[in-house]
């Protein structure tokens, strides 16, 4: 068994999807970056084993990251009166 066979980035990646899902928790903004970089990881792991619904699947994941990251503090909620 080969640890290191797509160079270290699926480790990577999974520490940085652990390490937003704790930021995340604490309601730190930086998870979304942090997750935003794992996802991105991911994706190049989908790459590697020519996974293409991994590849889509993260980058689409990035994008509701970002979108979070957006909208983060913003009072977008409507309220019912």
């Amino acid at each position: 068994m080969n640890f290191l066979q797509y160079y270290g980035i699926d480790w990577l990646a999974m520490l940085l999807t652990l390490a937003a899902i704790y930021l995340l928790g604490n309601k730190s903004r930086s998870g979304f970056s942090t997750m935003i970089c794992g996802n991105l990881c991911w994706a190049a792991v989908g790459v590697f084993t020519s996974s293409i619904a991994m590849v889509v699947a993260n980058l689409a994941f990035a994008a509701m990251n970002v979108r979070g990251y957006i909208e983060w503090g913003s009072d977008t909620r409507q309220t019912d009166e």
